[in-house]
């Protein structure tokens, strides 16, 4: 793998390989699992596919004419699988798995038996569409509404979370009626970014969520106990990416007052020598967009040859997450109560976009 142009190539190749028994047309490859269960299945669900279609349009512009092209087709041939996951009764808000029927943890032997481990439509699914998919501002108008119905207070209210912020009017992370309330940082900031790249002014309820975001930095939350604040990402790292892709595409007040802080802990982060290889560089990532110079000790030829971007775990579910019982909820957060997702073809999306931007900060050095 010598540049940017081979990593979309082969981009397309994951897609026009992926398995059709197991994934529909355009969709990626992914697979859940847990290694101490010595789990693992194909997964077909929306979030991946939408994922690395709106991680290859943020980059595409700065690629070269082929590179653009090829993205074009990878789009079409994704996009096209939409109506599959949408709302099973045809509203807006779009699923992780597919919706008519519902096809909850397929290709597995127990949980897609099982009309519990049926979620709901979700924040983060329903934003990738609207961001990668030909919505208007009047589409997410009318999200916005629909959000605020299922925000903390609105019906129910959240337990899964500090005491501090449980006054806090935000979003929950599911729009299920009877769905349980949750914050979810990176789910927040990536519904966050969706409204304001239709222009909408942030409600008291944007602005409660982008309070929690603010706050679980300030507090140190999101170093000490990242699941806690991230139940779908669990990770640093990973609340990290999610955050600074947020600030550095918006001006945000009331995140600004984060931006050195994040800075200083990425900083101190990198120097982990424990720190795995694809999490070091979405922190790099993070850095070249805050426009930091930094001298990178990572190779297009190192990632491109690790086992770590056809494993890497990008998304979690938690089993126990929903639950008050402080017990149940404190061993919530082991790996043993995790199933964890992987896709190689967003880990690809992650090395192009990587490699764009360190590019560009060394132009600018």
């Amino acid at each position: 793998m010598t540049s940017i142009d081979d990593i979309i190539q082969k981009i397309a190749s994951l897609q026009d390989s992926a398995s059709p028994h197991y994934f529909s047309d355009g969709l990626f490859e992914s697979y859940r699992g847990n290694a101490i269960w010595g789990y693992k299945r194909p997964d077909t669900n929306l979030f991946f596919t939408a994922i690395t279609l709106f991680t290859l349009q943020s980059i595409q512009s700065k690629l070269s004419l082929n590179s653009q092209q090829i993205i074009d087709t990878i789009c079409q041939k994704g996009i096209q699988n939409y109506p599959d996951f949408q709302n099973k009764d045809g509203l807006l808000t779009f699923n992780f798995f597919k919706t008519k029927p519902s096809q909850h943890f397929p290709h597995g032997n127990i949980l897609h038996r099982f009309e519990h481990f049926r979620i709901p439509d979700d924040i983060d699914d329903t934003a990738f569409v609207y961001l990668t998919a030909n919505y208007t501002p009047k589409d997410a108008i009318a999200l916005q509404a629909k959000l605020r119905v299922h925000s903390n207070g609105y019906k129910q209210s959240i337990r899964n979370t500090f005491p501090a912020y449980r006054s806090l009017k935000a979003y929950s992370t599911w729009f299920g009626k009877n769905m349980y309330i949750e914050f979810d940082a990176c789910a927040l900031s990536n519904m966050l970014y969706c409204l304001l790249h239709f222009g909408l002014e942030l409600d008291e309820h944007g602005i409660d969520s982008v309070r929690y975001i603010q706050q679980c930095i300030l507090s140190n939350h999101y170093l000490a106990t990242p699941f806690r604040v991230a139940h779908q990402y669990a990770r640093t790292p990973l609340i990290i990416y999610h955050v600074v892709r947020l600030i550095a595409r918006f001006k945000i007040p009331e995140l600004e007052i984060c931006h050195d802080k994040i800075i200083q802990d990425i900083q101190h982060l990198l120097t982990n020598s424990s720190l795995n290889l694809m999490d070091k560089m979405i922190l790099e990532t993070s850095l070249f967009r805050l426009q930091v110079p930094y001298q990178s000790e990572l190779s297009l030829e190192q990632l491109s040859h690790s086992e770590e971007i056809r494993n890497y775990s990008f998304f979690i579910a938690g089993f126990l997450t929903a639950y008050e019982n402080p017990l149940l909820y404190r061993i919530a957060s082991s790996p043993l109560f995790h199933i964890q997702w992987s896709c190689e073809a967003h880990s690809w999306a992650l090395l192009a976009e990587w490699l764009t931007l360190k590019n560009e900060a060394n132009l600018n050095v």
